[in-house]
């Protein structure tokens, strides 16, 4: 293999970015945080007072449709929740009976990382999801607004006011035309859409050997995850008092919520001091403060906030705790991880 050849590999490009590391070696540290705080609580899942309304306080098993009826309507899409056995029938019975209207999301009541989120824009494309899902989904409005962002917010119990900690501007997959090059060769020229590729190869094979003009930008995902091919940007220039006030509003009116990162779209910048946003999904202490995975971003620093992130964690818990907030047991908490595991393995 040429030098150039094994610089665009899959693995050189893993390699030298961090945030493609396997999940394993960039936690390994913080699962020995975790450990030592767990002895200081003398609980495994002290996590799980962290937000009490919510399963372990978000860290893995909670029923995302559950949590996002915790918010006041007016700040999320319209969703409903589909029962697994479904079929094609069923849903399409309960798109109409809703008055949705395609392009729609569908995504697993259980899940994580953009685990079988896909935007349904069809009809056709409902029974091959319902092939690859035997599991409760969500049907969800799809939010065509140009702004989307994680918004991670933090209050200790034993404070008045919460404040914004962290903010990524997800910016998606896309390629640019140059008139010559066709879709295939734009993505495997692009390092990010490159490891994407088993994924696009698929979704566009109907347009792989089209020519792009030059200058036209095709969106090839518009799930905002980075697992699927999303760039999270660093916004922590977008934090100031006035952010915090307004996330500080709608978190209080969230029962129970204390520490995790809103997903939200927005139209824009203006709109999200003002409060008008769509929330997609809350996230509770399972989520992490994501504009770390900013390319370059660096390793040293991201681990110095995920042990801040870890500590935030471990306080809020134990505030809530003297409050008289239990820590779900290691049985019951076993129960939730077998089920979650059962819940997200592919059909």
């Amino acid at each position: 293999m040429g030098w150039k050849k094994f610089r665009n590999s899959d693995f050189f490009i893993r390699l030298t970015a961090w945030e493609y590391w396997p999940f394993g070696i960039v936690q390994f540290p913080l699962f020995i945080y975790w450990l030592w705080l767990s002895l200081r609580s003398r609980s495994l899942l002290f996590f799980s007072a962290s937000n009490p309304t919510i399963v372990l306080g978000g860290m893995f098993g909670e029923s995302k449709y559950d949590v996002l009826n915790l918010i006041p309507d007016r700040y999320k899409p319209r969703t409903i929740l589909i029962k697994a056995p479904a079929t094609k029938a069923g849903v399409m019975e309960a798109i109409r009976k809703n008055n949705f209207s395609f392009p729609v999301i569908f995504k697993p009541d259980l899940g994580e990382r953009g685990f079988m989120v896909k935007k349904i824009s069809q009809e056709d494309q409902i029974e091959p999801y319902l092939k690859s899902l035997d599991k409760d989904f969500l049907i969800q409005d799809f939010l065509d607004l140009p702004v989307e962002l994680g918004v991670f917010y933090t209050r200790f119990p034993d404070e008045p006011e919460g404040k914004v900690t962290s903010v990524v501007i997800k910016d998606m997959l896309t390629v640019t035309g140059d008139g010559k090059s066709t879709l295939k060769q734009l993505i495997l020229d692009k390092p990010r859409a490159k490891l994407q590729w088993a994924k696009l190869s698929v979704a566009h094979a109907k347009r792989l050997n089209e020519v792009l003009p030059a200058g036209d930008q095709f969106v090839l995902n518009s799930i905002g995850n980075h697992s699927l091919g999303t760039t999270f940007m660093n916004g922590e220039h977008l934090i100031n008092p006035r952010l915090s006030e307004t996330f500080d509003t709608i978190s209080k009116q969230i029962d129970g919520f204390y520490f995790g990162r809103f997903d939200l779209r927005c139209a824009s910048l203006s709109d999200l001091y003002e409060g008008n946003i769509k929330i997609m999904e809350l996230n509770g202490c399972g989520a992490e403060p994501a504009h770390i995975y900013h390319p370059g971003f660096s390793l040293w620093k991201a681990m110095g906030i995920l042990f801040i992130h870890w500590r935030n964690i471990f306080l809020i818990s134990m505030q809530n705790h003297k409050r008289g907030i239990p820590f779900t047991s290691f049985r019951e908490g076993r129960a939730i991880h077998k089920k979650f595991k059962e819940a997200t393995l592919p059909k």
